[in-house]
């Protein structure tokens, strides 16, 4: 009798024992603190889902890819154009790949000025007093209109020589014409102007102009140098 009161008293010290260390694991385990991080991240992630679940799908296309923003580039698109490519690639074949260009007399003014102030250099070149005068146009300093652009006056001559150098502006080189107005099509379209930081200005390496004292320069390409008006 004693035995068995013995064993029942063991069994039930046992059994308390075993509580006891089970509520201090539990204890313990409720003051983890990379467990409670992990409910809480739980039950956010599990919110988030359900917001996400309720969004319409164009709402969803915006998070993952931002929301499109109104550029030139997506008003050629309502005008039924191809749209600009976000990426430019500087050489013949990449420029070969694009639809034929055509255009009013803006585009004219512009491959025209392409042609006659740096047909002799690289496609980078090119691009970059592309780049100067589609600049001009958007600043409040300039005239509004790429023809207004380069066909403006200024103290002593005029901005861009060709225009009032007394010769026909007569395009006779037929792959530098061929250049000139893709390259026109692809910048009015709104590709990317990522050659000369906004510059405003160029000259060639052989002039010093005035101001080319007073403007920072923001790039060097062939033969131009190039800086942006303050």
């Amino acid at each position: 009798m004693r035995l068995h009161t013995g064993w029942m008293t063991g069994a039930i010290a046992a059994v308390i024992l075993n509580g006891a260390a089970f509520a201090d694991v539990t204890v313990s385990q409720s003051n983890d603190p990379t467990a409670a991080i992990g409910g809480a991240l739980t039950s956010l992630l599990g919110a988030e889902k359900q917001a996400l679940a309720a969004l319409p799908e164009q709402r969803l296309t915006e998070l993952a890819v931002g929301p499109e923003i109104e550029t030139k580039t997506t008003t050629a698109k309502a005008r039924g154009k191809d749209a600009a490519p976000a990426v430019i690639r500087y050489d013949d074949a990449w420029l070969a790949q694009l639809p034929e260009p055509s255009g009013d007399a803006e585009w004219e003014c512009l491959r025209t000025a392409i042609y006659f102030e740096s047909r002799g250099e690289t496609l980078r070149g090119q691009f970059a007093v592309a780049e100067v005068i589609l600049n001009r146009v958007d600043s409040p300093d300039y005239p509004k209109s790429i023809c207004a652009v380069v066909q403006q006056g200024g103290s002593g001559g005029c901005q861009f020589s060709y225009s009032c150098d007394g010769r026909a502006d007569a395009m006779r080189d037929p792959e530098a014409t061929w250049r000139a107005g893709r390259i026109a099509r692809v910048m009015m379209d709104g590709a990317p102007r990522a050659l000369t930081m906004g510059a405003t200005h160029f000259h060639t390496r052989a002039v010093r102009p005035g101001w080319s004292n007073r403007f920072p320069q923001t790039a060097s390409i062939g033969a131009h140098l190039f800086y942006r008006q303050p």
